[in-house]
């Protein structure tokens, strides 16, 4: 498993989705699935940024790893800001219009339409999410 630790600011985005996605690219993934894992690396980075440290800055970790039989990637996003489950929350009703929708909720609801698997715990004071998705 490889691991990149970097300062959960927005900024960083491009780093987190180069080191998951030159690696899809060297394994021959489809374009698809590389497609759907830039929107769940910017949607759980942009997250963690955004929401996990309030007023001051922490890091992320983002370890990813292969399986070769079937194919897939494995992620985790690990972070040591409040806690918080985004699983817990119920998915946005998308029959609505978007005006007529409460805000917040859309990002997780697209991470877990794009993800085959999804797994939150919460470990040693650390938030830890793990999404693997088959190619």
């Amino acid at each position: 498993m490889e691991k990149l630790t970097i300062d959960a600011k927005l900024e960083n985005l491009t780093s987190v989705t180069e080191f998951v996605i030159d690696a899809l690219e060297s394994r021959d993934c489809p374009m698809k699935v590389t497609m759907q894992m830039e929107l769940v690396i910017e949607e759980l980075f942009v997250n963690v940024a955004s929401y996990a440290y309030k007023d001051s800055v922490g890091t992320v970790t983002v370890c990813r790893s292969f399986d070769d039989e079937p194919r897939a990637i494995n992620l985790i996003f690990i972070d040591s800001g409040t806690p918080y489950n985004p699983l817990e929350h119920k998915d946005p009703d998308t029959s609505l219009g978007a005006e007529e929708r409460q805000i917040g909720g859309l990002g997780i609801f697209l991470v877990k339409k794009n993800v085959d698997e999804i797994f939150y715990r919460r470990e040693e004071e650390k938030n830890i999410l793990t999404v693997k998705k088959f190619f």
